[in-house]
């Protein structure tokens, strides 16, 4: 496999991201003497070369990443969609015709249907495939795209199972060896604040070291879809995705994956243990499938520092969405761009240029792939996933996991079977209620 120049940081190492847009430069270059696909696909008849883009997942997430993807480059097309549901693929399809207009060029012909759909779209003459589907299947879609030699933008986070976080830094590793670019939905590593202010915090502003950070998702959750009688148990579960496991991971990976991920940023690599509680406080009903509503984790680094964790989905309490850093001279707030001393008084205000960062990041991906200099995000995603997971099966287990334990295991969520007349991995009992993790009795896999 090509190595990466010692000049620059390793995957895991951010500040290949945080200085790309200053410098000009991208996170992984390819190795000299690497081919690389053409930048982008067939010249047109006025001259301009296209991105065209495959979309597989056509719910609300995909609708947004080919919106922020179209305003991140006017070349950019869409060529072909894909979901498991037909509803969500016309929806979407119209809504985006809509507001893109012949910038959507997807015919009946190009828009599938089913678990097999993506391998219909991964087919098509795309040159980038979006991957915005529930995670428990990217790493599927992420190898097929790859096998494919497409380059490839994949929402966070990438799997739900340590299986699946192999399988995803194995792929992204062909990625790197075939020279395709891979994008990450982790946008705050391409937001103007967030990168000011890990640079002032590398380069001292806290002191010599960050002792522990504290990281926030606390809201009140997310919808829930209804059954209706037609529905098989599969199509039920696909369709309330958020609340099973084997195809969300629960919301601390699904979602304060953000917040984890800007620790690791400034932590410059991962946890290697990691303890918590957690539990179904108030979202206990059937509809709220098996997830916990409320997770609290101390995530311990090599160095011996932690990052203290919190997520909930209860509505009327403390809400905060937020990261905070704290060294020997004080702490900041990354999200809200203040450093402050040790009693407390605020310092240095640091301001926030440039473009919404999910518009920025496919600028920067755009942009790679056009100088064939191709962003390398998927073992960033990894991690940062895999850390996600770390917390999960501390708070659902009660035990102190460790991440070499974790990362090394065989335990799979995905079905033996896709298709709607199949049995899921979890069902529920004869009361309608699913299998819930219990702490200091759940393996933290499985309930």
């Amino acid at each position: 496999m090509p190595q990466q120049p010692a000049s620059q940081p390793s995957p895991l190492d951010p500040r290949s991201a945080s200085r790309r847009r200053f410098l000009g430069a991208t996170a992984v270059t390819a190795a000299s003497g690497l081919v690389t696909p053409k930048a982008f696909g067939a010249v047109h008849s006025g001259g301009s070369e296209k991105l065209r883009i495959g979309l597989i997942g056509s719910g609300g997430r995909g609708k947004g990443a080919v919106s922020d993807a179209m305003n991140a480059g006017k070349d950019a097309v869409l060529v072909a969609m894909a979901d498991a549901f037909s509803d969500n693929v016309e929806a979407a399809h119209k809504e985006l015709s809509a507001t893109f207009g012949e910038r959507v060029q997807v015919p009946e012909e190009r828009r599938f249907a089913g678990f097999d759909a993506y391998k219909q779209v991964i087919e098509s003459d795309c040159d980038i495939v979006f991957l915005t589907t529930p995670p428990g299947f990217r790493p599927i879609h992420f190898k097929a795209a790859v096998d494919a030699g497409k380059h490839v933008f994949m929402e966070k986070p990438v799997a739900v199972d340590a299986v699946g976080i192999r399988q995803v830094m194995e792929s992204a590793r062909d990625a790197k060896d075939k020279g395709l670019a891979v994008g990450v939905g982790l946008q705050r590593r391409h937001d103007d604040l967030y990168n000011k202010m890990v640079e002032r915090i590398w380069d001292g502003a806290l002191g010599d070291e960050v002792l522990y950070t504290r990281v926030y998702w606390n809201g009140g959750g997310v919808w829930t879809r209804p059954r209706t009688s037609e529905q098989t148990e599969m199509e039920y579960q696909m369709r309330n995705w958020y609340y099973f496991n084997w195809i969300c991971g629960d919301h601390i990976v699904e979602q304060h994956i953000h917040n984890l991920d800007v620790s690791n940023w400034i932590k410059r690599g991962h946890p290697v243990k990691a303890n918590g509680i957690g539990g179904r406080e108030v979202r206990t009903g059937k509809e709220h499938g098996q997830i916990f509503d409320h997770h609290a984790v101390e995530f311990t680094y090599a160095d011996g520092s932690t990052m203290m964790s919190q997520c909930r989905h209860i509505e009327g309490c403390w809400s905060q969405v937020s990261e905070f850093a704290h060294g020997v001279n004080g702490h900041c707030n990354l999200g809200g761009g203040m450093f402050y001393d040790r009693s407390g008084k605020a310092t240095e205000r640091v301001r926030k240029q440039g473009e919404n960062p999910y518009v920025q990041e496919h600028i920067d991906l755009q942009k790679s792939i056009k100088d064939s200099a191709p962003l390398a995000e998927g073992e960033t995603g990894a991690v940062a996933t895999m850390t996600a997971i770390l917390g999960r099966l501390a708070t659902y287990s009660g035990k102190i996991v460790e991440w070499d334990q974790a990362i090394e295991s065989d335990i799979s969520l995905a079905p033996s079977t896709y298709a709607f007349d199949a049995d899921p991995p979890v069902l529920p009992d004869d009361q309608g209620r699913y299998p819930v993790p219990v702490p200091g009795v759940s393996n933290g896999w499985t309930a």
